[in-house]
């Protein structure tokens, strides 16, 4: 079990295809240097992220999830990213009302010309969860 000083959390992002997942791609070819905690799960749209999803993913060990797609309007399926936002507002009540750290789980717009602020939102989203510390609260333990 790592100790909390050394303690590198495991993040889980779901990133859309035609923005977020874009952006990722930009801040690696501008060389733009980002903690290596995330794990990326490309979706075509941040619309199609299942609560259910986020939920899989702490409860099968993640640290954190971040959610990211388009900006409001630039959807490429044209309101995925609004039913996302719905999606996650519900979902944060849920997990708040579960008893999940607020900061566990993140939903963020980033576009695809956006390398910068994605190199800049991974670094946040992982400060953030290293303050939390290991998720334990969700996570399935093997006997």
């Amino acid at each position: 079990m790592p100790d909390a000083e050394n303690f590198e959390p495991k993040i889980v992002a779901f990133l859309c295809n035609w923005c977020s997942y874009a952006g990722a791609d930009l801040a690696g070819i501008s060389r733009l240097h980002y903690p290596p905690s995330i794990r990326v799960i490309r979706v075509p749209c941040s619309g199609r992220v299942d609560p259910f999803f986020i939920l899989q993913a702490l409860q099968q060990g993640a640290d954190g999830v971040l959610v990211s797609g388009c900006h409001p309007g630039d959807c490429h399926y044209l309101t995925g990213n609004f039913v996302a936002r719905r999606r996650f507002a519900v979902l944060n009540d849920l997990l708040q009302f579960c008893g999940i750290e607020p900061g566990r789980v993140t939903f963020a717009w980033v576009s695809a010309s956006e390398g910068e602020r994605f190199a800049k939102l991974v670094t946040e989203v992982t400060e953030k969860v290293k303050k939390l510390g290991p998720n334990r609260k969700l996570k399935k333990e093997l006997p």
